[in-house]
């Protein structure tokens, strides 16, 4: 008798199982977000000399630009929430022979509101010896949130700017050419990192006098930015309404005995 009760508790579990599974697996096809990178083609040959006049790439996308040693090099990127973004620039030197010292470089990331923001990884400072052909500069940003207080500088989704420049350099080396690239990846950091709560419009550049956006705010996601609701905590907590219901049903299937026994009478 328990043992015919422990398979009939077993076929329920595994039918139940296999439906909210395969509902389960619809939802998480239905509502996931991609997070890979761009990796369309189309190389960015150019780079801006301020804020204003960023040069807007796309995620994933190679940008290179002739530059002479003492520019600032500007490029603006999207980053939208749950994101984090980091920032790679190689920088190919002049001839040693025509160098006189070492010199050293750097990489800056702002924000949509032009406020510094801090690395969490990566190398953004550099010395480049003299005889050195190339440097190579990484920053890492905090994970992107879809809310944060006013007296904070957490990073919240919008337009992202990548500054690279040399920080020390002897005078006699002002002015050599050098060549610089850079790209930007991201990783989708999951609902461990989500928050409550949502930007009411992403940190972007403003308009012109005449409405239209100007410079690097037409820097956008190609999927546009997302409203801030969404995080894989809704799978989880999917996953565990699914395992709870679960818990129940084998509960109630082990709990519930095979009726009355047949040598108690009637009326009993």
């Amino acid at each position: 008798m328990r043992t015919d009760q422990l398979m009939r508790t077993t076929r329920v579990v595994r039918r139940f199982a296999a439906v909210t599974g395969a509902a389960l697996l619809a939802l998480t096809g239905a509502a996931g977000v991609a997070t890979a990178d761009d990796d369309k083609s189309g190389a960015v040959t150019e780079a801006g000399t301020s804020f204003r006049t960023a040069t807007a790439i796309r995620v994933g996308q190679e940008a290179t630009a002739e530059a002479s040693t003492g520019d600032y090099l500007y490029w603006a990127f999207p980053v939208d929430t749950g994101q984090r973004a980091t920032v790679h620039a190689t920088v190919k030197l002049p001839d040693a022979a025509a160098r006189h010292a070492a010199s050293t470089w750097q990489v800056d990331v702002y924000d949509g509101l032009r406020r510094r923001q801090a690395c969490r990884l990566g190398t953004p400072t550099r010395t480049a010896a003299q005889d050195a052909a190339t440097v190579s500069l990484s920053c890492t940003l905090r994970t992107v949130r879809s809310w944060s207080e006013q007296w904070a500088n957490d990073p919240l989704p919008g337009t992202y700017y990548a500054r690279l420049t040399v920080t020390d350099l002897k005078a006699d080396d002002l002015g050599l050419p050098v060549r610089a690239e850079a790209k930007v990846t991201t990783t989708d950091a999951g609902g461990s990192q989500a928050v409550d709560g949502a930007l009411a419009e992403p940190l972007v550049p403003g308009a012109g006098s005449d409405g239209r956006q100007v410079g690097a705010a037409a820097v956008e996601p190609e999927d546009g930015w997302s409203g801030g609701w969404w995080s894989s905590r809704w799978i989880w907590t999917a996953a565990g309404g699914v395992l709870a219901a679960l818990a129940g049903v084998g509960g109630y299937a082990l709990t519930r005995g095979s009726g009355r026994p047949a040598r108690v009478p009637q009326g009993m």
